[in-house]
């Protein structure tokens, strides 16, 4: 089986191990670092019932919950692959660190690329362009699984739009992803047909299709 098929399940026990918190089967990140959780691709009863203990509300994708969990929000999400994308440095990009959490933080509630949290910026290389010393778009890497990295958090503050910043960042992360010998992915969902258009334009290719779900556990059957 493809890692990509189970992607936070494939990080969090091959890459991204140290960051795991775990019971039995069940994975996640930090509260602070990632919603994410992940199970195995076939989950049993008892690892649903591990996730339960362990993250009773719980992000997960390409998993279909028992009747005691309540699925909250599901969305459409479909995966990317690079297929060619032409990776390359960015001059303008400067990498970025814990001292820059604030403002990164700050970029992300502004424009909403998904979730970014305080320690998120911990799972993997994150870029960025200043102007005037204002960082004003960002971007970085996300699950991280074997063979393969996550470009996420592609976002410009909206006065430094219609220079194709965030672009130009995606192709830098994935230039250093290559550079290690692995291959870029990315998730959008499927209702943001302006980005799957620009992702295929530069080359990447749609592999899977699944749903983004938020889940809370109820311990009861949910009708």
């Amino acid at each position: 089986m493809n890692p990509l098929d189970n992607a936070t399940h494939s990080a969090l026990t091959g890459p991204h191990a140290r960051f795991a918190e775990s019971k039995g089967s069940a994975v996640r990140y930090p509260p602070d670092m990632s919603p994410f959780a992940g199970l195995p691709s076939t989950p049993t009863p008892a690892d649903w019932a591990d996730l339960a203990a362990l993250a009773p509300h719980a992000v997960l994708t390409g998993h279909e919950p028992p009747s005691d969990w309540q699925v909250d929000t599901r969305l459409p999400l479909l995966q990317f692959v690079d297929d060619g994308i032409a990776a390359a440095p960015e001059p303008e990009a400067v990498v970025l660190g814990a001292a820059d959490v604030p403002e990164m933080l700050a970029l992300v509630e502004l424009t909403k690329p998904g979730p970014f949290l305080p320690r998120t910026i911990e799972m993997g290389t994150y870029l960025g362009i200043r102007r005037e010393g204002r960082l004003v778009a960002m971007a970085g890497e996300r699950l991280h699984v074997p063979g393969y990295a996550e470009v996420s958090a592609v976002c410009t503050h909206p006065d430094a739009r219609g220079q194709s910043l965030g672009t130009r960042l995606l192709l830098a992360v994935a230039h250093g992803i290559r550079e290690r010998g692995e291959t870029t992915f990315l998730h959008v969902l499927a209702s943001n047909t302006g980005a799957i258009r620009l992702y295929e334009k530069l080359g990447f290719r749609q592999r899977l299709s699944t749903e983004f779900l938020i889940l809370t556990h109820t311990g009861q059957p949910v009708l």
